[in-house]
Parts: C-alpha cells; structure tokens; sequence
C-alpha cells in the first residue's frame, strides 16, 4: 500500500470550463486583465475538479487528490457568487452541488463516486492508496469510519453555529455574517424562482434545489435541532477517541505514526481531519477536545494539520473565512455580478474583510 507522497501542485482557475476553449482561452469576448500561461493541449488524462473552497465535500476531494499525489487543474465555482446555480453549472452535473470531477471525457458529480473513481483508476507503487484492499484487515475498519464520518450533518453544523453564535466558543466566523447568512438564506428561495423562470428547461433541477432549501432553512435555524445533533456528534468523537486509544495499545512500544485506523494514512483519517478543522472554525474545539476532554483526538489534530495536503488545502485555520471572501470580492469587480446580487456581496465581503482582519490581527498579536 503506497503511502501519501504529499507533494502535488495544483493549477487553479477561476473560469468555468464552459467559458473556455480547449487551450485555455476565455470565449465570453472579454480579455483577461491577467497575464496568462501558456496554452494547454487537450488530453485525455486531464484532470479537472470544479469546486469551491469552503465547500466541506469539496475541501474532502481536494485532500485526497493531494494525498495521492495527483496533478489537477482547480476551477473555483463560487458559492457567495452563485455560481453553482448559473444554468452552465447545472447543465454541467445535472443541477447537483460541488464537487464536479472530470477526467478527459468522465464527468463525476456525486462526492462518494468521486472517492471511489480516484482509488480505482490512479493506483500505483507512487500513488498513495487511501482505502485498503477489500479483504484486509483495515478495509472494513477504514470503511466504517468513512461511512461513520461521512454521514454526520456538516452543513447543519455550519449554518446552525452560524446563526446561533451562543452556543459556539472562539467561533472564526465574524457577528456580521449571522445576520448577512439570514438574510441571503431568506433571498434564496425568491432568487431560484427567477432564474427558474429564466431558464424554464432546467425546471427539475430548479425545483429540486428550492425545496432542498426550505428544508435545511427549517432544521438549521432550529436550535433544539441543533442542540440534538452536537449531542450526537459528542457521542461519534467519544468512538474515534476510542478507537485511537486502541491504536496506542495495538502498537506500544513500537516507533510508527498511528492513525484512526493503523499505521498508514487513510481516507478516515482524512474525514476526520477535514472534521476537526471545521469544527474549530466553527467555535466547538474547545467543547469538544480542547478541555482536556478527549486527548487523543486533540494529538492526532495537532499531527494532521502538518501534513503537507492539510497545509496546502486547509490553510492557516485563523485565515480560513478571509480566504473565501477576498478572492470572491475580487472576482466580483473584474466581472458583471449576477442581476440579482448586487453591490451588497461586494460591499458587505469588503466590510467584512476589514472587520476580520482587525479581529485576527488582534487575536494573534495583541
């Protein structure tokens, strides 16, 4: 089993593919202001994955395809821009949500299926497999805690700590953006109707978004809702503690590096990580890991930011929202925003990264 290599740039680009040629140029009539590279010739074998970076599946993908080691080229789909609405993006995967992989003429749209297609074609004595084989002794292990991991309510997390600040600790998410997330989730549902009517061929998928909506606004903004799901949550990071504790016995004495499941670095200590990181930019760390409360979970957190694909994808937690709005708010400049967005985005990101700044700066160094 090939270990992570940990060492593979990525290409990004903020232009959908569908705004592009096959050698790289933007075919919307506008020039880019930007220098660009060389063209690419088309392959067949290039990787493409449309994305966008707080995107929780996304951040997943983007982490495994670094662990492997492989090269693929980044298109930024912007959620705040509402991009991932747009009828080239629908169109694209049929009207689901990021991330979107491509390889040469394979489109992949479905996150597990993501998984799944990158372990089973690129393999390799320098490819770092990340699930074990069927059959072995860590597969079933490694797969339980996927599923396990997988399967809890990230976005209920995020918006619920959002829009209910008191139940979080040191949340990295500035007061404006409580306010500023109602009344977009509260624009939302109007905003879809339009562009259903715009676009009256893509009714479905449409549709299917509206209603996906109402519901999470309904469960998220529900603070006994919440309250129940981070009492669950508890009881999943009280079984990884476990776990973990079991891997210290399994292996004492021994020198190796011990993960969730073993020795080697899988897709669960992947889910795990791209857990922890969210949970402490949501302001729950210390509810969880932070007091004391669960010290092996607090070790492997610590070890896992080091690896180079976290560092490379996560980034500096502290910077993780300034990361998602400056590109946003410069990308709204140099192009038409949407009609119905407005100036507002663009003002209310550039306030924002002001308030954040200041508040970062004088977290760290005051």
């Amino acid at each position: 089993m090939a270990s992570s290599n940990n060492v593979t740039p990525t290409n990004c680009s903020w232009w959908p593919i569908s705004a592009m040629d096959e050698d790289g140029k933007i075919t919307d009539g506008e020039e880019s202001e930007e220098p660009t590279a060389e063209p690419k010739p088309f392959s067949k074998d290039r990787l493409v994955l449309y994305h966008w970076t707080q995107s929780f599946s996304s951040q997943k993908v983007r982490l495994v395809i670094n662990e492997k080691g492989l090269i693929c080229e980044e298109r930024d789909v912007s959620m705040p821009l509402q991009e991932h609405k747009e009828p080239w993006f629908m169109r694209l995967n049929l009207g689901e949500e990021v991330p979107v992989f491509i390889h040469g003429d394979t489109i992949v749209s479905d996150y597990n299926q993501i998984i799944e297609y990158l372990e089973t074609n690129f393999v390799g004595e320098t490819v770092a497999q990340l699930i074990p084989d069927a059959g072995s002794p860590l597969h079933e292990r490694v797969q339980q805690y996927r599923q396990l991991l997988d399967g809890l309510p990230m976005d209920a997390y995020t918006h619920g700590c959002i829009l209910h600040p008191e139940l979080t600790t040191d949340s990295m998410i500035p007061k404006y953006a409580t306010a500023e997330i109602r009344r977009h989730l509260a624009n939302a549902a109007s905003e879809l109707m339009k562009l259903d009517h715009e676009e009256p061929q893509l009714t479905e998928p449409y549709l299917s978004k509206q209603k996906k909506l109402m519901a999470k606004i309904l469960d998220h903004d529900n603070v006994n809702y919440l309250k129940k799901i981070l009492g669950e949550l508890a009881m999943v990071l009280d079984q990884v503690e476990a776990e973990l504790e079991k891997r210290k016995l399994e292996y004492e004495g021994q020198k190796c590096e011990l993960w969730l499941c073993g020795p080697e670095f899988t897709l669960a200590d992947i889910c795990l990580g791209a857990l922890l990181h969210r949970l402490k930019f949501l302001g729950l760390s210390k509810k969880y890991w932070e007091d004391g409360s669960r010290a092996n979970l607090q070790s492997f957190f610590v070890r896992v930011q080091k690896r180079y694909a976290f560092r490379k994808v996560l980034g500096d937690i502290h910077t993780t929202l300034l990361s998602a709005v400056l590109p946003n708010a410069f990308r709204m400049v140099k192009k038409k925003p949407p009609s119905f967005f407005g100036a507002s985005f663009l003002m209310g990101s550039l306030g924002g990264m002001g308030y954040f700044a200041y508040w970062f700066l004088k977290k760290k160094y005051m």
